[in-house]
């Protein structure tokens, strides 16, 4: 099983393509706001994470925060991995393939799906819902089980080690509110853990199920509940999950328009009918109906493994709604891919075959190596997606300085912002900060541009920064800046092009 995490870390390993990570180093260098309106108050739930990868940054650039990053994936599979590897549990996926080819096809899924392991707050989400994945039913399993092997560990050492235990999660989950606005799934996990260990006792007739294991049990869950209100912000990071979740569905006016217009929140189904990413779309379909269709015969039909099919369908769920929640189900889906028993393929020849298989799954493997070495060769040692921000575009940006204001996409914004702090942008990717209004009158610019030219005579601004090739979503606004008798375009790339008020 170690093969998968190995290659889970080796498949992380490309440039800084997430946009994010730039206005992460630059809120740990100093606080950024726009030259734009900013929506209070603003809980920034991400400022460990920020002073983690800025000192990282600062010791080592961008191929120290690469090489972490390829550590945090291979860390999480290996976390999902082992508990996987003692499942052998029932089920489409656990059913239907063979060891080797299992490994196979979840080197395959890593590879298609490389991308999705970015250097952001997420990883670090995964990475303790991991740990919770290890630990939590082992800790609550002593609080409740009542077979010999647990109930005979009563003595004042095992005690004190059941309540270090407890002691490190909770301080992990109140680090963890710091890190990431999806904290929040560290409580529900131990929610549903609890839940399961409850039930399961008590459908076993437990004799010593009673207050005195319920009680500590309960106190636990809520203690983890609690996390947040022992920081400064209080409720208002308490309450900062349920804005995620509103942005994400577009449950309020508000937020309709994030939800519908942020490319990561599409889904997956979206995206392949749009033609958008197709290849990627379908596969990412495919993973989802095979871990729902795994998950519902598991609770329906086998009834075991609660906890683990639970997490599978509701990760596969939130799949479907939007495209970036995928990495929540991608350590699932792999773990359990690899949890199926050797030589459940019943087939004449059947030794025959699986010699077959192996070398077949070798090749394969070997084959993606291949490939990914390769790819290797295009990365600089800067390892920067100079298609994905504007480097050599902010270079001349900072050697030109203007007087009026700065018109900036929102994927280039961080990066702008950490490079050049003196020229403050018009906005980068904390869509949270922003009201709907103002988001919606910012897209209107790519489709409508009389309006952007009004808007950049009122607000002052006298130069503008755009994508060419990723996200080239202003085609219309850059026909008519060029054609346009007070702007000129003043520097131009392979990748951005920016655009000065004559």
């Amino acid at each position: 099983m170690i093969l998968v995490p190995l290659l889970a870390a080796l498949f992380a390993i490309f440039p800084l393509t997430d946009t994010d990570i730039w206005w992460h180093l630059a809120c740990a260098r100093e606080w950024v706001t726009a030259w734009t309106p900013v929506r209070g108050p603003a809980v920034n739930v991400h400022e460990y994470f920020e002073q983690v990868v800025y000192a990282a940054y600062s010791l080592g650039g961008a191929p120290l925060l690469v090489a972490i990053k390829s550590v945090l994936w291979g860390s999480i599979f290996a976390l999902f991995m082992e508990p996987a590897g003692k499942l052998r549990g029932r089920g489409w996926l656990a059913g239907n393939l063979c060891g080797p080819v299992a490994v196979a096809v979840a080197a395959f899924y890593l590879f298609v799906f490389r991308f999705q392991m970015e250097m952001r707050p997420v990883v670090f989400t995964i990475l303790f819902l991991g740990i919770y994945w290890r630990v939590v039913p082992w800790l609550l399993a002593r609080f409740v089980l009542s077979d010999k092997r647990i109930s005979g560990d009563k003595s004042v050492v095992a005690r004190m080690k059941i309540c270090l235990v407890a002691v490190l999660l909770l301080a992990l989950q109140w680090v963890w509110c710091r890190f990431q606005g999806l904290y929040i799934l560290g409580p529900l996990f131990v929610l549903l853990c609890a839940s399961n260990v409850l039930w399961k006792a008590r459908k076993g007739g437990s004799a010593v199920l009673g207050r005195r294991e319920i009680v500590p049990v309960a106190l636990l869950v809520a203690l983890f509940f609690a996390m947040p209100f022992l920081h400064k912000d209080g409720v208002a990071l308490f309450l900062y999950p349920f804005g995620l979740l509103d942005r994400l569905l577009g449950i309020t006016l508000s937020a309709a328009v994030f939800a519908s217009e942020i490319a990561e929140n599409r889904s997956p189904l979206t995206l392949l009918v749009a033609g958008e990413n197709v290849l990627v779309a379908a596969f990412m379909l495919v993973v989802v109906l095979a871990s729902l269709l795994h998950s519902l015969t598991g609770l329906f039909k086998y009834r075991r493994d609660f906890v683990l099919n639970v997490s599978l369908s509701v990760t596969a769920v939130l799949t479907l709604v939007a495209e970036r929640n995928f990495v929540l189900l991608l350590p699932l889906f792999i773990a359990v891919l690899c949890s199926a028993r050797q030589g459940v393929i019943r087939m004449p020849n059947s030794a025959r075959l699986n010699s077959v298989l192996r070398v077949s799954s070798v090749i394969l493997i070997a084959f993606l190596l291949g490939f990914w070495a390769k790819s290797l060769a295009a990365y600089d040692r800067h390892m920067v997606a100079c298609q994905r921000v504007p480097v050599k575009a902010a270079e001349w940006m900072a050697s030109h300085p203007h007087d009026g204001r700065l018109f900036n996409d929102d994927r280039a914004g961080g990066y702008l912002a950490f490079v050049n702090p003196a020229d403050s942008i018009y906005m980068d990717g904390r869509f949270i900060l922003k009201t709907a209004d103002f988001f919606e009158r910012y897209l209107q610019y790519a489709r409508d541009p009389a309006a952007f030219l009004h808007d950049a005579d009122s607000l002052g601004v006298d130069r503008a920064v755009f994508p060419l090739r990723f996200y080239a979503r202003w085609g219309s606004l850059l026909v008519a800046l060029g054609q346009s008798s007070e702007w000129a375009s003043c520097y131009v790339d392979e990748f951005y092009i920016v655009f000065c008020r004559k």
